[in-house]
């Protein structure tokens, strides 16, 4: 039986996600709460070794839907290994990326569409969704000029900029279609002014006191 709650941090490559993921665990760790943080894709044995087949600047042959498959592959074994088990005994979940990624990137900049990548998404997830979502949104002609350049060991951060302007996109759409779950945090001020915003969302919507 969900005890817990589940967070999931979403955003274009370089907004800051694992910043904030860091200062919230500083918080959770303060306040004496039981959390645990993980990633998509990996957080656990299985699924790290299929984060590597998918993020290996080796493998740029890769087929679309091979990608999203792997993904959802990926997101099946981290529920059951990590996610599940925390949320069972009552803990909250910090997740970097979760489904919402798979729609962004797969679904929308891949060109595979929305009803494919829900479909994947159901059958990966069984159901376990997000108690909300952060969207640290900030564009990613900007993000990139912040972070200093692309990662070019990694697959998918080294594709061009029509394609990570197509992943903001698919993250906008979900903000529109999902405003109850999915919460729009404007990440271009400082670290501090963003985490504040972060925790006052997380407060305003009961995830914590």
């Amino acid at each position: 039986m969900r005890k817990g709650k589940f967070i999931t941090f979403e955003g274009c490559e370089g907004v800051g996600k694992s910043t904030q993921i860091r200062a919230l665990k500083a918080y959770l760790e303060e306040k004496g709460i039981d959390h645990i943080v993980t990633r998509e894709p990996g957080g656990s044995a299985i699924a790290e070794k299929i984060r590597d087949i998918i993020l290996s600047s080796e493998n740029e042959g890769m087929d679309y839907a091979c990608e999203a498959l792997l993904y959802a592959a990926a997101r099946a074994q981290h529920l059951k290994d990590m996610v599940i088990p925390a949320l069972e005994r009552g803990a909250i979940v910090i997740c970097d990326r979760f489904v919402d990624s798979t729609f962004a990137y797969q679904g929308i900049a891949r060109d595979l569409g929305e009803e494919f990548v829900d479909q994947l998404n159901r059958l990966s997830t069984k159901g376990i969704m997000p108690d909300i979502t952060i969207f640290l949104d900030f564009p990613p002609q900007l993000s990139f000029k912040r972070k200093g350049g692309a990662d070019r060991e990694d697959r998918l951060e080294s594709q061009d900029m029509e394609f990570h302007a197509k992943v903001y996109e698919g993250y906008k759409i979900l903000a529109r279609q999902e405003p109850q779950r999915f919460v729009s945090i404007d990440a271009s001020g400082s670290k501090n002014e963003t985490r504040e915003k972060v925790l006052a969302a997380l407060k305003s919507r009961g995830i914590l006191e």
